[in-house]
């Protein structure tokens, strides 16, 4: 990841290395990968991507649109029903505090997603026990 950013010699390289450090702080366990081209950062699936632009740094929550923004970071893919992102033009102030807020967030909905989607082992074996037919 370090020598994919550091091959971005501009201010869009700076942007992405900023929001880079803001997620990995937001999320010390964050899982980084290089993944279509893109940095990909993920927390029991993904919860955001950076995208690199002309004009733009663009960082893509796949399921943004199920969590709260308060601040109104989200200024683009606003239309659909399931992703949202933020794009810094040249100059843009990075909320930081903000930010962290929203990653955290989506963090909180990954986890959740996964704890509804497996039940644990003792909740399996409780299952199978009860569903046994009982021996005459």
């Amino acid at each position: 990841m370090d020598a994919h950013i550091a091959a971005i010699k501009d201010w869009r390289g700076e942007t992405l290395a900023r929001l880079r450090d803001i997620i990995r702080q937001a999320d010390p366990d964050v899982v980084e990968e290089w993944k279509w081209a893109i940095p990909v950062w993920s927390h029991d699936g993904i919860l955001c991507t950076g995208e690199i632009y002309k004009n733009a740094v663009k960082t893509t929550f796949p399921r943004g649109a199920a969590l709260d923004d308060p601040s109104g970071l989200f200024n683009s893919s606003l239309g659909g029903n399931t992703r949202r992102a933020i794009d810094f033009p040249v100059g843009a102030r990075i909320d930081a505090k903000a930010l962290t807020a929203l990653i955290r967030a989506a963090v909180a909905l990954n986890t959740a997603k996964k704890a509804d989607a497996r039940p644990s082992r003792a909740a399996k074996r409780s299952d199978a026990v009860a569903t046994k037919p009982r021996s005459k």
